[in-house]
């Protein structure tokens, strides 16, 4: 019985048909060699945790948990929760003063916005930056959104709260920390779109964050605690009230439908239906003849529309790209979808800085190249119609030598520090490359095909500084017997 209960799981991750569709799909896996995957890190890994927490692995922090998995999964498994609950019940490691900082939307921007001019002056310094990333480990590369100098819950009560209800039907506006905090703008404009539909925005008794970065950053009991306030003033508004929820956070909107059960465990079955986007709110009210957009002549623009990762996973892009294709004069460009990257507060951590960087990239686990893609020793004359060089000095480009390692270069065999971004001087025959501490390489002879040289004189390179294993088999060269088993 014992044996039983601990190896039965709340989620349905033996239905997992081993497709590995949702590797694919993964932003991670394809930058990052130190994630396992989300197959690995999810429905396989928790076979073992289930029998042995032993078997957790620290690098599933770097799930962004955007649901592209989820997405593509043909049997719906519930990976990225999967990963995000493996997370909270086993990680030995607790939110550190920045998580903390990055998670309490709340908290931050309340302090900020009385102040607002100088705390955006001072977060777009370079030595405030500099200072973030050396003592918080908050990305010095980063930029954080701009606060407001009036909370939008404030506008409201100032200038249209009063009138709201002299409009014949109603709805409730959860405006979410973005809106509240650093673009009121936003909630200003939804509060004069439902006005011309002849509908009247009330906002919640009490509204908190979503949960979203508090989740992210394992403050569970934070998370819960405001998730169940945020229920109980949706359930005013939909069972007492009569009235329909609706977000312009397609994120927001998620994690009140689905996390707050799935993740926090918080029964929301009664209300979950009525909350929505506003987008698909309006949309169904076109859809069903209950109102008609008219729109001004003569507008002209060019939109490029990228869909948000969990609008993706709520299925419901079709809804905002509908009504954007509704405006005459609007030249509507969908962007592929893919994940950004740099979701949330995930964005901000110096840890996470790798996963969106587009000028260096991990070859296998141990070394790091840096291509040399701009000119550095050759430009454009316009005036003589032509090229011009200059081999007399030496030029540099920056590489960043990502932490948690030391880094020794491939050419000198210099080590560097990691958590750096170092000037690297790159002649025109050389391109940066990078071996991590903790690395054994066999090195063999140039070869163009398995049996051109002879392999007896093989060198292996060890680059100490971390505990490193290392298996060297030989096979027949020739066939896949190896795969029977046959090499030694």
């Amino acid at each position: 019985m014992e044996y039983q209960e601990n190896t039965i799981s709340k989620n349905n991750f033996e239905e997992c048909i081993k497709c590995t569709i949702c590797t694919v799909y993964c932003p991670v896996t394809v930058v990052n060699p130190d994630y396992p995957g989300p197959k690995q890190g999810g429905p396989d890994g928790e076979r073992y945790r289930l029998k042995k927490p032993f078997f957790y692995d620290e690098a599933l922090k770097y799930c962004l948990n955007c649901k592209r998995c989820e997405v593509a999964c043909p049997s719906n498994v519930k990976i990225g929760d999967i990963i995000q609950l493996a997370r909270i019940k086993y990680s030995k490691h607790p939110p550190t003063l920045r998580d903390r900082m990055l998670a309490e939307t709340d908290v931050m921007g309340t302090l900020a916005t009385p102040f607002a001019p100088i705390v955006n002056g001072m977060l777009r310094m370079k030595p405030v930056k500099k200072i973030m990333d050396s003592v918080l480990k908050i990305d010095d590369g980063r930029t954080f959104p701009t606060y407001a100098s009036q909370k939008f819950s404030s506008w409201y009560k100032k200038h249209a709260g009063s009138s709201q209800g002299a409009y014949p039907r109603q709805v409730v506006y959860f405006h979410g920390c973005y809106v509240q905090y650093n673009f009121p703008q936003l909630g200003k404009d939804l509060v004069t779109l439902m006005n011309a539909v002849g509908y009247g925005v009330q906002l919640l008794e009490k509204e908190k964050c979503c949960g979203v970065a508090k989740i992210a950053n394992k403050l569970i009991n934070d998370a819960m605690r405001d998730a169940r306030i945020n229920l109980k003033s949706i359930r005013k508004a939909v069972i007492d009230d009569n009235m329909q929820v609706i977000a312009t956070s397609s994120t927001c909107t998620f994690t009140m439908r689905d996390e707050y059960l799935h993740i926090l465990g918080l029964d929301n079955l009664d209300v979950r239906d009525d909350i929505m986007l506003a987008t698909r709110f309006l949309y169904n009210l076109i859809d069903e003849g209950k109102v008609k957009l008219v729109f001004k002549d003569g507008y002209q623009k060019r939109v490029a529309y990228h869909t948000p990762c969990h609008m993706e996973k709520l299925g419901w892009s079709i809804y905002s790209t509908s009504l954007l294709k509704m405006i005459p004069g609007l030249d509507f460009i969908q962007l592929d979808s893919n994940c950004c990257g740099i979701a949330g507060t995930y964005g901000f951590k110096k840890d996470k800085k790798v996963l969106d960087m587009d000028t260096e990239y991990m070859f296998g686990r141990s070394f790091l190249v840096r291509p040399v893609t701009d000119s550095l020793y050759t430009w454009q004359d316009k005036k003589q119609n032509g090229y011009q060089k200059n081999m007399r000095k030496i030029e540099k480009t920056d590489v960043y030598l990502p932490e948690g390692s030391n880094w020794f270069d491939f050419w000198t065999g210099a080590k560097l520090a990691g958590g750096q971004t170092i000037q690297r001087e790159v002649p025109i025959d050389i391109m940066p490359v990078y071996v991590r501490a903790g690395s054994i390489i066999p090195w063999g002879p140039a070869v163009q095909y398995a049996t051109e040289k002879s392999w007896d004189d093989l060198e292996i390179r060890v680059y100490p500084g971390a505990n490193a294993t290392f298996i060297l088999y030989e096979d027949e060269n020739d066939n896949y017997n190896y795969e029977k088993g046959v090499y030694s």
